[in-house]
């Protein structure tokens, strides 16, 4: 009988610091995928990573090569469609992409005029980003694209099963601002102090 793939971490998923060159693939994928998805520690993040790049990956190149587009500028299209009247930096924080990645992004599609840049009375260095007609024609064409893709994906999941995976996220998703934004660089003269009196050798 074939052995049958475990979606439950911690129960025969991920077996010790490593996985040997025997273990057995469970998944039926290749032996380094089912490493970092199934022998994994982090078993959670980087199945997520691999959902979003096989949702990203296809899509942005769509979007490439059917309206000249990178990713950044898309972006930018894609949440002005969602909300309209936002600045750069609203972009930015819910995107994860740096600033000056989208602000260069915004500049060409100001150049293409496929978004508008309006000034802030209240506030000269605070632009309002909106979408001009052009722009909201692109998004509004790409849009049932990027529905159908995720649909197709959910497509693994019972009605049920998609509802809960929904609350699930959600509930992350809203605990996530209490995660450190940032990790602190090791202490590297304490880092110093502490290995000062041990043999070279014996510092692995």
């Amino acid at each position: 009988m074939a052995e049958q793939w475990s979606d439950t971490p911690g129960k025969g998923d991920f077996k010790g610091d490593f996985a040997g060159e025997d273990a057995v693939c469970v998944s039926g994928m290749d032996a380094m995928t089912e490493a970092k998805l199934w022998r994994n520690p982090c078993w959670l993040t980087y199945r997520l990573n691999y959902l979003a790049l096989r949702y990203n990956v296809p899509l942005y190149s769509w979007v490439e090569q059917t309206y000249g587009l990178s990713r950044p500028e898309f972006v930018v299209i894609f949440s002005l469609g969602l909300k309209d009247g936002a600045v750069a930096r609203d972009i930015a924080v819910s995107s994860g992409f740096p600033q000056n990645t989208l602000s260069r992004a915004i500049h060409k599609l100001v150049r293409l005029g496929l978004i508008d840049r309006i000034g802030d009375a209240g506030d000269r260095r605070r632009f309002v980003l909106t979408l001009s007609k052009a722009g909201r024609s692109i998004f509004e064409e790409a849009l049932p694209q990027f529905v159908s893709y995720e649909k197709m994906m959910l497509s693994a999941l019972t009605e049920t099963e998609q509802a809960t995976l929904s609350r699930l996220m959600a509930k992350m998703v809203l605990a996530s601002p209490t995660w450190p934004a940032a990790i602190s660089a090791p202490d590297l003269d304490a880092e110093d102090e502490l290995t000062a009196d041990i043999p070279i050798e014996n510092i692995a």
